[in-house]
């Protein structure tokens, strides 16, 4: 029974995680995201598009996608008599279908965002192991955004940090075995990976030195 209750949890979130909230935003404001900026469908586009008000409502509802599922389905890893490896894979599954969700979105054809927003809402969701490392990361990755006013650079840091984080968790948090949550690494390299492919053009600018800075100037 917890199985399939999880079968269908891992597809009503990765049609969660399809949902474009910054085309939805932008299309009620008579714009086409797509077609501005960069053309990703995220928050940093967003801001561009409409102003920082309405990218941090993208960024809330883009978070969203992603806790939602995970804290929906914590009972389940909770009172279900299966392994904990083996719930905490099912328990993943289910973070990393909103995160493919957000990035390859069926109602626009399999073209979507970068999946940082909705990967930080899956880690928030996954308490309290990916919690932690989801805190440190965001704070990181404001440093690295107020300082430096790359965004993409400062969601590539704080992805790289995110495993890194969870490793040293692991090792010194008492009660945290490694025998029981080894699947929590292995996703903690792979999803972060996920999130700096769809950044490779970044990377590209960032060495040419031609990466666009976010404004500082507030647009209403």
């Amino acid at each position: 029974m917890t199985y399939g209750i999880f079968a269908l949890a891992i597809v009503g979130s990765y049609l969660l995680g399809s949902i474009p909230f910054g085309v939805l935003i932008a299309k009620a404001h008579g714009k086409d995201l797509r077609s501005i900026g960069s053309g990703n469908i995220g928050a940093t586009n967003v801001a561009r598009a409409l102003g920082r008000k309405w990218a941090y409502v993208c960024f809330a509802l883009d978070v969203l996608k992603g806790t939602v599922p995970m804290l929906a389905t914590l009972p389940l890893t909770v009172s279900s008599q299966g392994g904990k490896a083996l719930m905490l894979w099912l328990w993943l599954a289910v973070g990393c279908a909103a995160i493919l969700g957000h990035i390859f979105p069926i109602y626009l054809k399999f073209k979507g965002g970068k999946g940082v927003s909705t990967s930080f809402g899956v880690a928030l969701g996954l308490w309290p192991y990916f919690t932690i490392c989801a805190l440190f990361a965001i704070i990181l990755w404001l440093v690295i955004v107020l300082t430096g006013r790359y965004v993409s650079l400062a969601s590539i840091t704080a992805s790289i940090a995110f495993p890194l984080v969870l490793i040293v968790s692991i090792l010194i948090v008492p009660g945290w075995e490694f025998v029981e949550l080894w699947p929590l690494p292995i996703a903690a390299c792979v999803i972060p990976l996920m999130v700096i492919i769809r950044h490779r053009e970044n990377v590209k600018r960032l060495i040419a030195g031609t990466e666009n800075k976010i404004s500082s100037r507030k647009k209403k």
